[in-house]
């Protein structure tokens, strides 16, 4: 129950954040941001207290930890797949181009419209 309490506190929090956006709309536009990222931040803290944020941000940490184990391909691979890519989608276009073409003059054949 205590973890559903801190929820509906977190989006009061925010909702509050929000509000204070409006209420402020006379005031600079850096106090009006400054609000609504308080009560972000605000109920983000208080997310994590929570079991539900706790295995959150414990998901987010162990993602970032393996994204930093991925191995990246240097810019000499980047740039040959590149090269791949851009060269089978010409010859494609070529390709399916031609077939086309040959359709286009196949049918006008058929229907007595060729020269």
């Amino acid at each position: 129950m205590a973890d559903k309490i801190k929820l509906l506190v977190a989006i009061l929090l925010v909702a509050a954040g929000v509000a204070g956006f409006y209420v402020l709309r006379d005031s600079a536009l850096v106090l009006r941001v400054l609000s609504v990222l308080f009560g972000v931040m605000l109920a983000a803290g208080m997310f994590w207290m929570t079991a539900s944020g706790k295995t959150f941000f414990g998901f987010t940490r162990d993602s970032v930890a393996e994204a930093k184990r991925v191995v990246w391909p240097t810019r000499k691979e980047t740039m040959q797949t590149t090269g791949v890519v851009i060269l089978f989608a010409i010859v494609m276009a070529l390709f399916l181009w031609a077939v086309d073409a040959s359709l286009l003059l196949i049918i006008n054949k058929m229907m007595g419209r060729g020269e």
